[in-house]
């Protein structure tokens, strides 16, 4: 069993990314990053998608937490491990892409057919969806038959989508948040050392002194950690 119960919200954990990798081969699942933030939402219809699923450690806080309940557990950072997953199955698998704007959605497919030659795109579209919209989403998905389905909007409005996709076109579905926008250089990462270190949530706090509400739910996450309230 490689997963633990974190605030009822099950988490597995990896070694490494290859034996995600592995894990996920001949899966119909969605991958739900899960951080802190996520770990402490009381969302009873999150955490029951979330259970059916596969949560994977995309934050220090959750890494933590998996350690002390005696796992084996590194940080998957979803931003890199969604191109982990196309360059593993690009010559087995086709992909679709959801979300971002239309001209950047346009630029990371583009960036994809030139990283990646001879990928299988299904198809893609931006993140713009009204209801009407994801019906066609709907018809495209059962049209076309998609192994690997990328969606990437914020959280956790893209769980709530691949959610509802999932129940017409089983496929591995993944939610990415920014990641197209970072792939395409239009947002940058932290730099190395801070990823090293487990500090990329300093490093946005620095960029963006604003987020320090979202940060302050790290500090509150620890503290639980530490008298064993999760």
């Amino acid at each position: 069993m490689n997963y633990k119960t974190i605030n009822h919200y099950k988490i597995h954990a990896f070694r490494d990314r290859d034996q995600f990798l592995d894990q996920i081969s001949n899966e119909y699942k969605i991958l739900v990053a899960m951080n802190a933030e996520k770990i402490l939402k009381n969302d009873e219809r999150l955490r029951t998608l979330v259970n059916a699923n596969i949560g994977y450690p995309d934050g220090i806080g959750a890494v933590m937490a998996l350690r002390q309940k005696g796992l084996e557990a590194v940080k998957i950072p979803g931003a890199e491990f969604w191109l982990d997953i196309v360059g593993r199955f690009q010559n087995k698998k086709s992909f679709y892409l959801i979300g971002s704007a239309q001209e950047v959605i346009e630029e990371t497919v583009a960036k994809l057919y030139s990283d990646f030659p001879g990928i299988d795109i299904k198809g893609y579209r931006d993140g713009y969806l009204k209801q009407e919209d994801i019906e066609a989403l709907k018809n495209d998905l059962v049209q076309n038959k998609p192994d690997v389905v990328f969606v990437a909007q914020g959280s956790p409005r893209q769980e709530f989508l691949m959610e509802e996709l999932m129940a017409v076109h089983p496929a591995l579905y993944m939610g990415l948040g920014g990641s197209f926008d970072v792939y395409c250089g239009l947002k940058k990462r932290a730099p190395k050392i801070f990823i090293n270190l487990g500090l990329e949530w300093f490093y946005r706090l620095l960029k963006e002194p604003t987020r320090i509400g979202r940060q302050m739910v790290l500090v509150k996450f620890l503290a639980l950690l530490m008298v064993g309230k999760l």
